[in-house]
């Protein structure tokens, strides 16, 4: 029973900030699985990091709050030459890991890019290391980051499961900074009182709006929110480690806590419980899952709902080359999630909001039988007209099984049908791709692919002979494991 609070007796905290601080204290990674797809995880989000600085759009939003800040032992943000405080640097490489829609991607009841808390993660641990080197201590190791890319992923994933905050109107960010806010505290030496003091904070912040990633809004904050929500996460961090007081009843109160403020809705509406009682579900524990279980976005840089969709338009473009003026319509069947956030019509605006419409995509890969991060440019767009005239005659529909195996645990499937229909009544095959390249049941076919993915985007920034380094010191689990964090940084430097 939660206390009276005319009472004014302070509660305990929330069971799920308890777990949250026992699992990050206290969890030992103990899966071969785990530590492989981090580190996987780890070099594709440095690559999707490394191409996004090629976009001036991306580049003209990082370094010092204030130009020329020296700061002694900052954090390096990847493929810059700037050194910055923790809190920016994390805010820098969130943004530039994430500003291509191009990183590893966590799809449930709620969606979410768990990759995003690299920006808290790195700029902490490279800013500890370098500190505790002038101590004379050991520096932080790579397999420390790693562990911690683990324990972020997993606490932004289960809650992830069964709890949809976008229903109610909530973006996905937030459980970044609530995952930063508990790895940075862990990093930085807290005990179970400053991890949960931490952890409190951040969802005392409540929830960013998920508007500027919605027609008719859609925008490129999408592109460096993740990054202000870490960034948020290791501010909150600092405030536990300086001795800052938590919100134990944070999530819990009565009236004012996070449930009964912001998180109602979604559970009324699906007549789980009655508002006042609109706990989180846990389908499962905290362990290595999330990690295990990663969606990475290896051929596409499209948002993670289109990725089958698109595959199987690029199957279908040697059938229509030379023939777009002659279809008729073009069918997309696919999952309700597809439906809800990326199916739009009418103009548009901006790179943000074509890389979140379903038409966009689709279009562009039957034309040109290919998709890249250049395709939604502006000058892209407005050189290529077939693209909208074909996107007007794209109809969506809903298959109610592809909706059901999308939220099945055991299947996760992300699965997307294109058919063709021409002029002259003669029709494409119907094209079904279950789950994308990205998916852990194509590991196999996918991992060769990723490196060359990884490979490709050192190539937009590093010289060759830097290039290779980088590759085989991330592709070399052991060896990466042992690194301290800043010769690992050392060679990010451009």
């Amino acid at each position: 029973m939660l206390p009276d609070p005319a009472q004014n007796i302070r509660p305990d905290y929330d069971q799920v900030i308890q777990d949250i601080a026992d699992y990050v204290l206290h969890f030992k990674v103990g899966s071969s699985d785990a530590w492989e797809t981090a580190r996987l995880s780890l070099m594709d989000s440095l690559g999707c990091a490394f191409l996004a600085l090629s976009f001036p759009e991306c580049t003209k939003l990082l370094g010092p709050w204030v130009e020329g800040t020296w700061v002694p032992n900052g954090a390096r943000v990847p493929g810059t030459r700037f050194r910055l405080d923790p809190i920016k640097a994390a805010w820098d490489i969130g943004c530039i890991i994430r500003w291509l829609d191009y990183n590893d991607t966590w799809l449930a009841a709620e969606w979410g890019h768990p990759s995003d808390n690299l920006g808290a993660i790195l700029a902490v641990s490279d800013y500890l290391s370098q500190e505790q080197l002038t101590r004379g201590e050991s520096p932080i190791k790579m397999g420390t980051v790693l562990e911690a890319m683990v324990k972020a992923y997993e606490i932004q994933g289960v809650l992830a499961l069964a709890n949809s905050f976008n229903r109610v109107g909530l973006d996905h960010v937030l459980l970044v900074r609530v995952a930063s806010a508990a790895v940075a505290a862990w990093l930085k030496g807290a005990g179970r009182e400053g991890v949960m003091a931490a952890v409190s904070q951040a969802w005392v912040d409540g929830g960013t709006l998920r508007t500027y990633r919605h027609s008719p809004n859609t925008g490129s904050r999408k592109s460096w929110a993740a990054g202000d929500a870490s960034s948020r996460g290791v501010r909150l961090a600092d405030l536990a480690m300086s001795g800052e007081m938590g919100v134990p009843g944070v999530l819990t109160a009565k009236q004012w806590g996070f449930y009964d403020v912001l998180f109602s809705k979604t559970n009324a509406e699906q007549q789980l419980k009655p508002p006042s009682k609109c706990h989180f579900q846990f389908p499962r524990s905290f362990g290595c899952y999330v990690m295990e279980n990663i969606l990475f976005k290896i051929s596409y840089p499209a948002e993670f709902h289109s990725q089958t969709a698109c595959e199987a338009a690029i199957i279908l473009h040697s059938q229509v080359a030379g023939r777009i003026d002659d279809i008729a319509k073009v069918v997309v069947t696919t999952h309700e999630s597809a439906l809800r956030i990326i199916t739009k019509s009418g103009p548009l605006n901006n790179p943000a909001d074509r890389d979140h419409c379903l038409q966009y995509v689709v279009a562009v890969a039957l034309i040109f039988g290919d998709l890249l991060p250049g395709y939604y440019e502006d000058d892209f767009h407005h050189r290529h007209k077939e693209i909208d005239k074909l996107r007007d005659k794209i109809e969506v529909l809903e298959d109610q099984g592809y909706s059901k195996d999308y939220l099945d645990p055991d299947k996760r499937s992300i699965a997307s049908a294109v058919q063709i229909f021409f002029k002259s009544g003669d029709t494409s095959e119907k094209v079904e791709v279950e789950y994308p390249i990205g998916h852990r049941r194509r590991r196999r076919e996918g991992i060769p692919l990723l490196k060359e993915k990884f490979r490709k985007n050192l190539a937009t920034r590093f010289p060759q002979m830097r290039a290779n380094k980088l590759f085989a010191v991330i592709n070399d689990l052991q060896e990466l494991k042992q690194l301290p964090v800043n010769r690992f940084m050392d060679l990010l430097v451009i």
